[in-house]
Parts: structure tokens; sequence; C-alpha cells
């Protein structure tokens, strides 16, 4: 359903290696970063059409909005095990531990972080037994 998704950091320097650990345990490829950007993900195009990318720009600390957040899709339930591992290990903070979900659907299995200025990212993994 996305395209693409720009989540905003006071401090892009501190929440690059973050956002490093957090989509390379997720299998996602780190495209480029500069003064003012991080990206994640590849763009769309006319031939690549179901792509998705993730920019990191420099903003005000987020204000706190219940119930808002970014999923990120695992292919593994160890992926999201490991996102949840690299993003407490890069500074991140844990929002809800890794597990089924059963109110969601029972082979939901998804773990919650705050990154280090409070965004609220999730890795979810839909596969029965992955």
């Amino acid at each position: 359903m996305l395209d693409h998704v720009s989540i905003t950091v006071s401090d892009i320097r501190a929440a690059e290696p973050f956002y490093d650990a957090v989509m390379a345990a997720l299998a996602v490829t780190k495209m480029s970063s500069g003064e003012t950007w991080i990206s994640y993900g590849e763009r769309c195009d006319a031939d690549h059409p179901d792509l998705t990318y993730l920019l990191i720009r420099p903003g005000p600390v987020p204000e706190a909005a219940y119930g808002r957040h970014w999923c990120f899709k695992a292919q593994l339930r160890e992926q999201v095990d490991a996102f949840w591992r690299a993003g407490l290990s890069a500074g991140g903070s844990d929002d809800g531990t890794p597990g089924l979900r059963p109110e969601y659907h029972p082979h939901y299995y998804g773990a919650f972080l705050r990154d280090p200025d409070g965004n609220r990212i999730e890795a979810v993994c839909h596969r029965r037994f992955a």
C-alpha cells in the first residue's frame, strides 16, 4: 500500500546507527546518507512499482501521538527478534517484546521499539511458521 515514508528525527547522526541496525536486521538496504537525509529500501519506478522507500530527515522532536507508528515487514520471525535486539543495542527502547499477537491474527509475530527520539516503530512477520 505504501510507496514511501518519511520519518523526522531531531539528531540525524544519533538516529543513523539505530536505523542502520534495525534495517539491516530486516535485510533492508541502506541507499544513501548525507547531512540532511538517510534512505533505505528502493524508490519505485515504472519498471519496479512494488518497491518501498524510507527516508529519515531532520526535524523537531516528534510530538507524542498515541497509536502512531511505522511497521516494517519481516520475512522471518528471527528477523523480528533481530530487529528488536539491534534496536535496543543501538540506542532504542523497548515498546513491546517480540512475540505472537493473536488479537491481530493467530500468526502475527511482532515487536515494537522507540527510536532515540521516541518514534514508535514495529517489525512484523505474518507467516505461519517462519
